[in-house]
């Protein structure tokens, strides 16, 4: 749960430099949420927290 909450955190970070300092809509960051939201939902969610763990070396 820690790396979930570390990296989702990282990722809001993320898009509010975005926003902030790039091109990046508001529009485009809420689409890119809504994917997220949409694709941890998916059966892929699986192998993808899968993979996150492995490349972070977490347990």
């Amino acid at each position: 749960m820690i790396i979930s909450v570390s990296l989702l955190l990282t990722f809001a970070v993320g898009v509010f430099v975005l926003i902030r300092y790039t091109s990046l809509t508001v529009i485009q960051a809420v689409i890119c949420v809504l994917f997220g939201f949409f694709l941890a939902s998916s059966e892929f969610a699986p192998y993808i927290r899968q993979f996150l763990s492995e490349f972070l070396g977490a347990k």
